[in-house]
């Protein structure tokens, strides 16, 4: 099993710049909790799995740089979001 790297590291890569320009609308009464976060991974690895892989990749049957991108799209706004 060969997991491509170029997908995955440009996927965190856009993930995680987006992540970083997420900001709070003060006036918001929302939350982002854990379980959120959760939903949201869970949500995107089912997704992944009906795109499916890229046609010439023979990893795993999900679009792994979908994925990624939403893994990077949450550490950016865990770590770095305004």
């Amino acid at each position: 099993m060969i997991i491509y790297i170029g997908p995955v590291a440009l996927g965190l890569l856009l993930g995680f710049i987006l992540g970083t320009r997420i900001k709070p609308v003060p006036d918001s009464e929302i939350k982002f909790g854990a379980e959120v976060y959760a939903i949201v991974l869970i949500t995107a690895i089912i997704v992944a799995y009906f795109l499916g892989a890229f046609p010439y990749y023979q990893d795993i049957p999900l679009a792994v740089g979908f994925v990624s991108g939403i893994i990077g799209l949450i550490l950016g706004k865990v770590t770095l979001g305004r």
